[in-house]
């Protein structure tokens, strides 16, 4: 057991020098193995959330927790301006995984970086500069990611730094989509599935249709697989579902086990548009990081981690909607795929349930206000998502009269 940590002096330290971006739960975690975390006074929590997407292996995953520690015993950084073992390990491990036509890589920091990078790449590849983009979409918050990012509680107080030339068109709508292309669209931008909107499907064929109508128009299609990729949604990549290539790929999150790392995938042709001096990261592609992702691959494929996410997915989902049958008042829909599921609950219930599965130590997110968002490791066990299933049911029945008011958060 380490030392124990006080939680009153880290939210000391942290409201006294860390600026107020986030709103925290009353929690501090110190350690975590799968799908379990445990806060400072040993209280273990069966986490839902999976660092939002990141944790995909679970939390201090063996084959990752080794390759760092062989990684940061060797060498940690030395720049572009070399050649990286690990980066060209990683793109060669990446690029068997890949939907067919892309081919090369960039590797940045984050998923923002990487949807930075991918407009960037758009412009120079097409000599356009307008975008589309969809209505509820989330891409990331700096400047041009944000711009592309269709909810305004994002973007309020910030259009005068933000880029004007993206349109913005309703998720999952064709016919408004093809309204709006014309010669001066460099690329259309979209999620697979929209994550931190509510974890919103689109309707079937409708990323087939989009990339026919991206063709049709000469305009690339990139696809933001930050949240589902790397497994998440039963497949490597979201868009293998639909059978299509996006010109552009960016992904992150789940890439590094942990460690931070993005990246942008692009077919060959739109590539050559980036060459010495158009992009670059001085942390990008580092051997530690590459290290990190190298070990989360190998073992998302000697694992079948993908299969395990439909499988799990699949038997998560049919005790949802086995609860949403027997509570319809409560639980309104059940959506996602694999293992990036929303639970579409009324008024105020969703935020009521986080707060009630945090009494229960169980973590849970909210997205759009109304969606229990559950994005777990992938290494969950059935036992764990039962144990969730029935801290959901402990909810819907006793619900009825509860209001958000009266539920209280664990301390």
């Amino acid at each position: 057991m380490d030392e124990k940590v006080n939680l009153e002096n880290i939210k000391g330290m942290d409201t006294q020098f860390v600026m107020p971006t986030y709103k925290r739960e009353e929690l501090c975690f110190v350690r975590g193995k799968g799908a379990v975390l445990e806060d400072t006074c040993g209280n273990k929590y069966l986490d839902m959330v999976g660092g939002i997407a990141v944790n995909g292996l679970g939390h201090c995953h063996p084959a990752v927790v080794k390759a760092l520690k062989a990684q940061a015993g060797r060498l940690l950084h030395t720049s572009n301006l070399y050649y990286i073992q690990r980066q060209a390990e990683l793109a060669s491990k990446l690029a068997k995984l890949l939907p067919n036509g892309l081919e090369k890589l960039f590797f940045c920091n984050s998923g923002t970086e990487a949807v930075e990078g991918a407009l960037k790449l758009a412009v120079l590849a097409t000599g356009r500069h307008g975008f589309i983009a969809a209505e509820n979409s989330f891409h990331g918050r700096t400047a041009a990611a944000l711009a592309a990012t269709g909810q305004e509680k994002y973007r309020k107080g910030l259009g005068e730094l933000l880029p004007t030339a993206v349109t913005f068109v309703k998720y999952g709508d064709i016919e408004g989509l093809a309204a709006k292309l014309g010669p001066n669209i460099a690329a259309v931008i979209l999620e697979p599935v929209q994550g931190e909107g509510g974890v919103v499907v689109p309707p079937e064929n409708y990323l087939k249709e989009v990339r026919r109508l991206c063709d049709e128009h000469g305009a690339l299609l990139i696809l933001d697989e930050i949240q589902t990729g790397i497994g998440r949604t039963g497949k490597m990549f979201c868009c293998q579902h639909s059978g299509i290539t996006p010109d552009i790929m960016t992904m992150a999150k789940a890439l590094g086990g942990g460690v931070p790392i993005g990246a942008i995938a692009a077919t060959g042709k739109v590539a050559a548009a980036f060459g010495p001096g158009t992009h670059g990261s001085t942390f990008g592609g580092n051997p530690l990081a590459c290290a990190a992702a190298c070990a989360v691959l190998d073992t998302m494929v000697s694992k079948d981690l993908t299969a395990v996410a439909e499988k799990k997915g699949a038997f998560i989902r049919k005790r949802l909607e086995a609860l949403m049958k027997k509570h319809p008042a409560i639980m309104k829909e059940v959506r996602g795929m694999g293992l990036m599921l929303g639970i579409v609950m009324e008024g105020e219930s969703a935020k009521a349930f986080k707060a009630f599965a945090l009494s229960k130590h169980v973590l849970v997110n909210v997205a759009a206000d109304k969606v229990v968002r559950l994005l777990p490791p992938l290494v969950i066990t059935k036992k764990q998502l039962a144990q969730f299933a029935d801290v959901l049911a402990e909810f819907c029945e006793g619900a009825a009269p509860l209001k958000l008011a009266e539920t209280k958060h664990h301390s």
